[in-house]
Formats: structure tokens, C-alpha cells, sequence
């Protein structure tokens, strides 16, 4: 059985029936459990925990819906998850934190649904914090004194110069950005939690939403072909307050395609606007360096 989302709530499991169109008791013989037991999840909120045999079957059942049906479901689940207006999944008052290791600003991203990929797929997710920056030249600085890892070819020295310290950094490999993400007790995110923070929960073409404009991040054409400050489109940022999560650089992920190879997402100053959308696919070998592929990192806990 395919597993796609993690937990249930009753809201989920009463969009998912709505969104097949079947009574209780016609509902559960499709799980197959007792119509009491729905009745019990659809009336227990968020606190219901099921068994994992059923889990699989509610996981099974939300994957095997045809488009129509899905967008049912994200509707039942969000009524406006389809609009452009604000993404109403997402607190307006995002719970933010300093972490205590590299200092870098970062926002919770709630568990929930998600839609992901090409396809809009209804994924699951667990919370965790997210780095509201890239990792800019200035925090790799503070990791190279600290740590003696090798500077960056593009810094000429041990530190960057002044003009681009609040640029995100580059010239790093995987390894690299993993080391970092080791020093500062975090990790860098996987494909579909870095989507996630990008798209917000209504499938959402770019960060700001699904309208065609290049102005709103730093790609080729619109940008001035080099790396900016990390904080410059404040109108390109995603539905939780993100940065930056469309053009600048590309972003390494924890995600593996082969034993060698990563995920990247994000699109960079180089690339095309029609290239710039979260949910499309690039990867790279670990070794890759270049200048417009950089990261940011994420973390469930918090720990000094």
C-alpha cells in the first residue's frame, strides 16, 4: 500500500469520504472497518491516531483519487486552497526563532498537507523550522573560523568581502553545505519539506502564487545577473515568510537521486523564469560547485 500521509486527523478523513462522494457506511467498507470507527475519527479532530492497517488504507485511498476527486479533497480540507488570495493554512503570526547555534532567523512550517510536484500529490508532512534565509556569505564566515572548513574559491581570502556578506553564499558542494548544516546541529531539508515552504499548502505555482511574474525574484532577465542580498524581493516571498525560495541560487537538498547524486530546487540569477518553479526537478553531483548553487538548512529540534 502506498504511504503518503502520516497521520490523519478527522477533518482529513471526512474530506477524503466527501471527496469520494460515499456515505459513512459505504465509506468504511471501502477501508474496510466499521462505519462507527469513521464516525469516531470524522467527530475526533485532530487527536484520532489510527491503527497503522488503517493508515495504509486512508494513505491508499487519498492516492488513487483522480484529479477532480483531489481537488475535492484539497478543497474540503482548505475551502480556498484553490484561490490567489492569502493561503489560509498558513498563521498570519508565524511562530519565529534565533537559533541558538548559527544565529540564523527561521520559521515554524506546520504539519499538514501539502500539495506537491507537478501533479499537486497530497503529501503529509511533520513541522520543523526552516532557515527564512539562504545560508548567506557571512554565516559560512562565522563556520570557517569556527571550524577551519576551506573558504569559498570565490572570497580570495578567509572571509568574503563586505559588499557581499549578506549575499547567499556559493561555490560550495554538497558536502560542503552538509558540513555547515552538522556545525549549526541542523540538517538540510529534503525535497518535499524545502517544496513545501516554497508553494505554502494551496499548490501554489511560485512562492507569492501563481501568477507569471519574473520581478518578484533574481532570475536571468529580470535580476542583474549576479547574486543579491538575500533579503532584496520582499514581494516574492513564500506564503510562511520565506526568502528567496525562487531565483538567487540553486539550493542543495538532502534529497539523493543516485549514491553520488542530490536534489537541488529553487533556480538561481542564471536561469530562465520558465525554470524558476519550486516544483520542477534538477540535481546534481555532490562535487558540483559553481556560483549560482548555495542552501539553507532546517531543523525539528532545537538544540544549542
Amino acid at each position: 500500500m502506498i504511504t503518503t500521509v502520516k497521520r490523519w486527523t478527522g477533518v482529513e478523513v471526512r474530506a477524503l469520504r466527501e471527496a469520494r462522494r460515499m456515505s459513512i457506511i459505504d465509506f468504511a467498507a471501502h477501508l474496510g472497518v466499521s462505519d462507527r470507527m469513521v464516525s469516531k475519527w470524522e467527530a475526533g479532530g485532530a487527536n484520532i491516531t489510527p491503527r497503522p492497517v488503517n493508515q495504509a488504507a486512508l494513505d491508499t485511498s487519498l492516492a488513487r483519487l483522480n484529479g477532480e476527486a483531489r481537488v475535492r479533497f484539497t478543497e474540503f480540507v482548505a475551502p480556498e486552497v484553490l484561490s490567489e488570495t492569502r493561503d489560509t493554512d498558513v498563521s498570519d503570526k508565524p511562530t519565529q526563532i534565533r537559533h541558538p547555534a548559527d544565529g540564523k532567523l527561521m520559521t515554524w512550517i506546520e504539519e499538514g498537507i501539502y500539495l506537491a510536484g507537478p501533479r499537486d500529490e497530497p503529501v503529509w508532512l511533520d513541522g520543523y523550522y526552516l532557515d527564512i534565509y539562504p545560508t548567506t556569505n557571512a554565516d559560512y564566515a562565522r563556520f570557517v573560523a569556527a571550524t577551519g572548513h576551506p573558504a569559498p574559491q570565490h572570497w580570495g581570502s578567509a572571509a568574503p568581502a563586505i559588499e557581499i556578506a549578506d549575499h547567499p553564499v556559493v561555490w560550495v558542494t554538497w558536502d560542503d553545505a552538509n558540513a555547515y548544516a552538522v556545525w549549526a546541529h541542523k540538517t538540510l531539508p529534503t525535497s518535499q519539506q524545502w517544496e513545501k515552504a516554497a508553494r505554502g499548502t494551496r499548490g501554489n505555482i511560485y512562492p507569492w502564487g501563481s501568477q507569471t511574474t519574473p520581478a518578484k525574484c533574481n532570475v536571468r532577465g529580470s535580476g542583474p545577473g549576479c547574486t543579491t542580498p538575500v533579503d532584496r524581493y520582499k514581494s516574492g516571498v513564500s506564503p510562511f515568510g520565506v526568502y528567496d525560495l525562487c531565483g538567487n541560487v540553486w539550493e542543495w537538498l538532502a534529497t539523493p537521486t543516485t549514491t553520488t547524486r542530490f536534489e537541488l530546487k529553487g533556480s538561481a540569477f542564471t536561469s530562465p523564469f520558465d525554470r524558476s518553479t519550486p516544483s520542477i526537478f534538477n540535481d546534481a553531483d555532490r562535487s558540483m560547485l559553481d556560483d549560482d548553487t548555495g542552501f539553507r538548512c532546517i531543523t525539528a529540534v532545537l538544540t544549542p
